[in-house]
């Protein structure tokens, strides 16, 4: 048994990709997109037709066209994705709007109505946000309302803490750019993955969640090798890139330890995490708010690209 198949008997496998092909190939429960994904597979050929049909509704719609097209495309895609996985699909909001609580739903109800145009009920669709306090905002109402939600580009304690606390269904802590950064902070370049400040992240993350018996799904994310993904086996969920994916298909070796299933009980806390002492411990990480910043522009700015592409196939 290889070790992906070992890997999906311990934690339930995503695809994070909008690749079609590559979610047929690999048969993940879930998938999960983002910008940066559905910019690079809307210049695939195979899905020329898909910005075509875009644009088409969006141009019939009424409002902007480029905002309604890439936001169909997202569920067009994410729709197609639905047909081959048995699971849920991750969409996410415009990173724009990422400090704006109210936008965001907005956007957000507009996604769960389009899929639900598509036959897609809002049961198989988590809408993701950055973590950032007005995103987890958000999703605490969202979540109200039966929308539920994936708060990505999480990258410390307090930012788990405050999307347990607010009900959210789960959680994307990331772990390969937390590493990215202590390499580059450090000059160091020989971190293990017992040593990996991403993982020991996430596993931190994921025993106050299981200790503390707080629902909300812990799904590692942003894998640099499989030695990280090995080492957080066990995990609820792990999102895992086609390339990383295909190397745990083709080893054949004896998957790796992972995380532990037993936690001695801890109490909650009595009041829940405010924004004052939530925005202090951010800005107390210098890893968590480079890295949140910069993932949040790094989305913003392929969201623009896909525009451009759409705006170009006009």
């Amino acid at each position: 048994m290889n070790k992906l198949e070992q890997l999906k008997q311990r934690s339930m496998v995503v695809a994070d990709t909008g690749d079609i092909e590559a979610i047929r190939r690999y048969h993940p429960q879930d998938a999960t997109t983002n910008p940066s994904l559905l910019y690079k597979a809307a210049q695939l050929p195979q899905y020329q037709q898909h910005l075509k049909d875009a644009l088409g509704w969006a141009e019939k719609s009424g409002g902007d066209v480029i905002t309604l097209a890439s936001m169909k495309l997202a569920v067009s895609i994410g729709q197609e994705i639905l047909q081959l996985i048995p699971g849920v699909v991750s969409t996410e909001v415009d990173a724009r709007l990422s400090f704006d609580t109210r936008a965001s739903i907005e956007y957000a109800r507009k996604l769960i109505a389009m899929y639900k145009d598509a036959g897609i009920e809002r049961e198989r669709v988590l809408i993701k946000l950055a973590s950032t306090w007005e995103g987890i905002t958000a999703a605490s109402i969202l979540e109200r309302e039966g929308i539920h939600c994936n708060l990505t580009l999480l990258f410390s304690q307090c930012q788990a803490v405050a999307c347990a606390e607010a009900g959210v269904t789960l959680i994307s802590p990331f772990v390969g750019r937390i590493l990215d950064w202590y390499k580059a902070s450090t000059g160091r370049d020989d971190y293990t993955a017992e040593d990996d400040p991403g993982v020991l992240s996430v596993a931190q993350i994921y025993e106050y969640y299981k200790s503390r018996e707080y629902p909300t799904i812990v799904m590692g994310a942003s894998f640099r090798n499989t030695g990280e993904i090995e080492a957080l086996a066990g995990c609820d969920k792990l999102t895992i890139s086609p390339q990383l994916l295909q190397e745990l298909h083709d080893d054949q070796g004896q998957l790796a330890a992972g995380l532990g299933s037993e936690f001695p009980p801890q109490p909650a806390p009595s009041e829940k995490l405010q924004e004052a002492e939530f925005r202090h411990q951010l800005n107390a990480d210098a890893m968590a708010t480079e890295k949140l910043a910069e993932g949040i522009r790094n989305f913003e700015a392929d969201q623009l690209k896909l525009e451009a592409l759409l705006q170009q196939a006009r």
